[in-house]
């Protein structure tokens, strides 16, 4: 009998604690409620560019070649200097005259005096850096807006992202196709800076969309069903979290224009990001690109 009490009572046991482990998965598993962060809709502005990559280009240069067996007699320029066109350059000792064909200034020189020069040997180059341009590559699905005229802001990230104002003065016709993806290149007339050096890398921004004083969310805040369809959480009148739908314009990839379903100075709520989940933004963060 008492064998038989054991082995009851051994089995209460082993059921409370089937119940007790049972609870305690339930509760370490479920779902956590999420923390949110309060963000405010208010009034402002939302602007979207296109951009392209390109460098700075001279639309003026000569390259000084020998077209034949050679000996230069006199030298007339140095690196640095500034030289107008028709100046005299080089002399041979044959007695002929290398002049310059355009305004510039002389940025390499690769022969000395008296020394024997083979045909198709560099003798020196000539930039116009006066005059400088960017060519940037198009998209074929954004060149419908690239148009001759139109006024772009150009970044020189090597000086400290200086801005230089531009104007798009020629766009190719034909495409370029390369591995079966087609772009188009266009040119881009920059406004004189001395400090713009030939090579220097650029980014060439056009505008692509903008509204002013409209109603504004930090995209932070905005979620999206499986429909991929916008909505935001907000606490409804009992303190409760509850959800509504809204209506997305012109998006910049940081703020987002709500053209329905909120009012500048409602507040919203955002939910908050796990430390896993911040980092793994950062890091695509770090090696995404600028949104268009």
């Amino acid at each position: 009998m008492r064998t038989k009490h054991k082995k009851r009572r051994w089995i209460v046991w082993g059921a409370g604690l089937l119940i007790i482990l049972g609870f305690v998965v339930f509760w370490g598993l479920r779902p956590k409620q999420l923390a949110y962060d309060e963000v405010q809709a208010k009034t402002g502005d939302v602007t979207t560019y296109y951009s392209f990559s390109g460098n700075v280009e001279s639309k003026e240069n000569q390259s000084v070649l020998a077209d034949k067996i050679l000996q230069i007699s006199k030298i007339h320029v140095k690196e640095g200097d500034f030289v107008k066109k028709n100046d005299i350059l080089l002399e041979t000792t044959s007695g002929e005259q290398i002049k310059a064909d355009i305004d510039g200034e002389v940025i390499a020189l690769y022969v000395e005096e008296n020394a024997p020069v083979a045909a198709g040997t560099p003798l020196l180059d000539v930039v116009n850096c006066d005059d400088l341009q960017v060519t940037v590559k198009v998209d074929e699905y954004d060149i419908k807006a690239v148009k001759k005229g139109n006024q772009v802001q150009v970044t020189i990230g090597a000086l400290d992202n200086m801005e230089v104002s531009g104007t798009i003065a020629k766009v190719a016709r034909q495409a370029v196709v390369v591995n079966g993806i087609s772009y188009f290149t266009a040119s881009v007339d920059l406004e004189q800076n001395t400090d713009l050096l030939v090579g220097m890398s650029a980014e060439v921004e056009l505008l692509n969309q903008k509204v002013t004083d409209v109603v504004t969310l930090n995209v932070a805040a905005l979620q999206f069903d499986e429909y991929n369809q916008p909505y935001v959480y907000y606490y409804d009148e009992k303190g409760n979290v509850n959800t509504k739908p809204v209506q997305v314009g012109v998006s910049d990839g940081t703020t987002a224009e709500i053209t329905e379903g909120l009012q500048a100075g409602e507040t919203v709520l955002a939910p908050k990001k796990s430390g896993m989940e911040a980092m793994m933004q950062g890091m695509r963060g770090t090696n995404g690109g600028k949104a268009e």
